[in-house]
């Protein structure tokens, strides 16, 4: 290894699980904070921002998404399974990233006055170009944030993360009490990009001129990344199509409930797909080679997140609109009706979560673009047939959406990971029966009986915990009656610790 040569990955000494455990339980220690300090903030800024004032942020950087895309992810991913010229590749991804960030930025200043006719608000396009230079900040997250991960440093997610958070609520909630309205968003925006750069190139030690920039490593990192790039571009081109369309033919308080309805549902989701995800990719690679373990890997992964995500989406789909009333307001009881809509969301992010690390981590990333075929086919046409039906049915589109990509990334996985139909169902089917009886166990309670969601704020609540419960004893109860070999491993984990 060549002076200022990245460090390369550490060999896992007691194997993928041990190495899922230490990353995962760092990983749950960060995503744990983060989410509850972006529950707080939302729920703060709900009560100091008006519906539509979200909405114009919502729609002013509808756009700085999907050109993060180019300056970003896509190349990191293919640092992260770089084995050979390392230096060089990080070199090499940095000046690429950073010189794409610099354009693109440059091409949202000029494209804002389209986004205000869009939206029909002069304020849109000034939000737009203001928000323009987040796109460069981010671009230096590419080279440190890739170097961090595939060298299994998952202290990452406990320091920068949070950061970000922090740094996001505490300056748009300052602001926004003292009037600036959506210009408190703005600013909070650049803070948290500021401080997400400050710590990762802290914790990386990492820095620029050490190696050399090389045209060729550019086009074979490139290559690898192609897949990933089409896949991050068409997932967020629905998620801009999805801001246009509910902006243009609801309003902007319809958009500001979608903003605040689509954070709140992901939040449960976010949390168990990154605690889970940040791991596979670096594990997965590691252990490519050795087809067993890779299948036992994959195997021991999705049930897990599933184990997860299957009654996180339940209660989801009973709990939600109640819980985000008590917590929000009346105003933004819009975006509880798209949380308990967008409960299938969860369930087919799991799915494609697991299923794209896999393939990720087996050198096959062009089969993702299956996936994303799945995704881009069905997410819009879903959305134009069901948008009549408000959030309600924009929330059903994309659960519909996400639980067929999920699906088509799990028959695409399957065949390169070499698992059985039968090993997938013994895994898959038994939580969904207990996520769906106790569902419905939950539901006759708090619509027949309870009715949280029409209490105040203190009573509502009690009585929203009262009926997790209920839900948590009676999902365990039908897990352990129909499949007692499912939750063994979770009692054993609960033993240990």
């Amino acid at each position: 290894m060549t002076a200022g040569e990245p460090e390369e990955p550490a060999a896992p000494a007691t194997g993928l699980r041990a190495v899922l455990r230490r990353g995962a339980a760092l990983s749950a220690a960060g995503v744990g904070a983060v989410q509850l300090i972006a529950l707080a903030q939302t729920l703060v800024l709900a009560r100091l921002l008006t519906p539509a004032e979200v909405g114009v942020f919502t729609a002013g950087t509808v756009l700085t998404a999907i050109v993060v895309v180019f300056s970003h992810s896509s190349l990191s991913h293919a640092l992260i399974q770089r084995r050979t010229e390392v230096s060089d590749a990080a070199e090499t991804v940095f000046w690429v990233t950073l010189g794409s960030g610099a354009a693109l930025a440059g091409l949202l200043v000029l494209t804002a006055p389209v986004l205000s006719a869009i939206f029909r608000d002069d304020r849109v396009g000034a939000v737009a170009a203001v928000s323009a230079g987040t796109v460069v900040l981010t671009s230096l997250l590419a080279v440190p944030d890739a170097l961090l991960q595939r060298s299994f440093r998952f202290e990452r997610r406990v320091i920068v993360d949070p950061a970000n958070a922090i740094a996001f609520a505490a300056v748009s909630i300052t602001l926004a009490a003292c009037g600036f309205g959506v210009w408190a968003l703005v600013a909070g925006y650049y803070a948290a990009v500021l401080a997400a750069v400050v710590a990762s190139w802290w914790l990386c030690g990492w820095r620029p001129l050490r190696g050399r920039f090389r045209l060729r490593l550019w086009r074979e990192l490139a290559g690898f990344a192609a897949p990933l790039l089409i896949e991050s571009l068409v997932e967020r081109a629905v998620e801009v199509t999805e801001v246009v369309l509910v902006g243009h033919r609801l309003d902007s308080a319809a958009l500001g409930n979608y903003r605040n309805g689509r954070r709140l549902a992901f939040l449960p989701v976010q949390a168990i797909v990154q605690i889970c995800s940040y791991v596979l990719f670096p594990a997965f690679s590691s252990i490519a080679g050795e087809p067993a373990r890779f299948a036992r890997g994959f195997l021991g992964a999705l049930r897990w997140m599933w184990l997860a995500v299957v009654p996180a989406s339940a209660l989801s789909a009973v709990l939600g609109a109640p819980l985000v009333v008590l917590l929000l307001g009346e105003p933004w009881r819009g975006a509880g009706i798209l949380v308990q809509a967008m409960a299938g969301v969860g369930i087919g992010y799991a799915l494609m979560s697991v299923s794209a690390e896999a393939l990720k981590g087996a050198g096959r990333p062009h089969l993702i673009n299956g996936m994303t075929g799945a995704g881009a086919v069905t997410a819009i046409p879903l959305l134009v047939l069901l948008l009549p039906h408000g959030l309600a049915g924009v929330g059903l589109a994309l659960s519909a959406s996400a639980l067929l990509t999920g699906i088509t990334g799990l028959l695409l996985s399957r065949s390169v990971v070499g698992v059985t139909p039968g090993e997938l169902g013994r895994i898959l089917l038994p939580p969904v029966v207990a996520g769906v009886v106790a569902a419905a166990v939950t539901a006759v309670l708090e619509y027949a009986v309870l009715r949280a969601g029409d209490r105040g704020v203190a009573a509502g609540l009690a009585l929203v915990t009262v009926e997790v419960i209920v839900f948590a004893t009676a999902f365990a109860a039908v897990l352990q009656v129909i499949s007692p070999a499912t939750l063994r491993p979770v009692w054993a984990a609960a033993r240990r610790s």
